[in-house]
């Protein structure tokens, strides 16, 4: 059996990260963890070694952008891929591919979750 890709969910509300924790994880290929507040989001991440972060950008305490400049600061982290959840575009506003936000791939809200294991999957290879 192949090892399971780790997935670090950040997202403000707890609805979202337990809904698609849920999800991803029932598909028997992913470990999902989740982390609701993003100022421990690298302490999280350095501790899981995820094989990819899926990071909102909109959050009370510090911004996505900033959690991002965080951990790609970090040796253990660097080469993480991150992937940017956002409700400030809309789906129909972005092409399928090739768009970015700060030099990060992103994913508009709502989310689908077919989107996101295609995401995964691009990334982790």
């Amino acid at each position: 059996m192949t090892e399971k890709k780790r997935i670090l969910l950040v997202d403000d509300e707890a609805t979202i990260t337990r809904t698609l924790r849920l999800y991803l994880e029932g598909t028997g290929k992913y470990e999902v963890r989740t982390q609701n507040h993003a100022i421990e989001a690298v302490a999280t991440a350095r501790a899981f070694k995820p094989h990819i972060i899926l990071l909102d950008i909109v959050m009370p305490d510090i911004d996505g952008a900033e959690v991002a400049e965080k951990m790609k600061s970090e040796p253990a982290l660097k080469d993480v891929p991150i992937v940017f959840l956002t409700a400030l575009v809309r789906p129909g506003e972005v092409a399928a591919s090739g768009s970015d936000i700060g030099g990060q791939p992103f994913i508009a809200k709502p989310l689908d979750p077919d989107r996101i294991v295609e995401c995964i999957e691009k990334y982790t290879q």
